[in-house]
């Protein structure tokens, strides 16, 4: 599949590739040494024979290395301690209370409660 890689924010073209799987939102791409964490994927469909086809895939990216902390959890990337009740569960943020991390070294890292807010899976 043709994907074009764009900085997120500016739009700008940084470039083509051709990817058999094209990553969603969410995860991290290395192209050459370089990371990208993709934030948007939007589909470009062209016109041919009446019918409309999906030509290439635009991904927006943010230049980023995966963090040494993230891990996959129920289905999606995440950063830091998925069971700390201050994490955000993102592959973006962290946490509001110590987002540069890492979490063992956060003084209000503690479990959710259960009851409160359930597991999804």
């Amino acid at each position: 599949m043709r994907v074009e890689l764009r900085q997120a924010g500016s739009d700008r073209l940084l470039e083509w590739l051709e990817l058999e799987e094209v990553p969603q939102p969410g995860r991290w791409l290395v192209v050459d040494n370089r990371s990208f964490l993709v934030l948007q994927r939007h589909h470009r469909y062209q016109l041919r024979g009446g019918r409309y086809e999906l030509s290439s895939v635009a991904l927006q990216v943010k230049p980023q290395r995966q963090p040494a902390d993230a891990r996959w959890w129920q289905g999606r990337w995440v950063i830091g301690d998925p069971s700390c009740r201050f994490n955000a569960r993102s592959p973006l943020l962290r946490c509001a209370v110590l987002p540069e991390g890492p979490c063992e070294r956060c003084d209000h890292h503690s479990a959710r409660d259960a009851a409160e807010h359930p597991a999804h899976g």
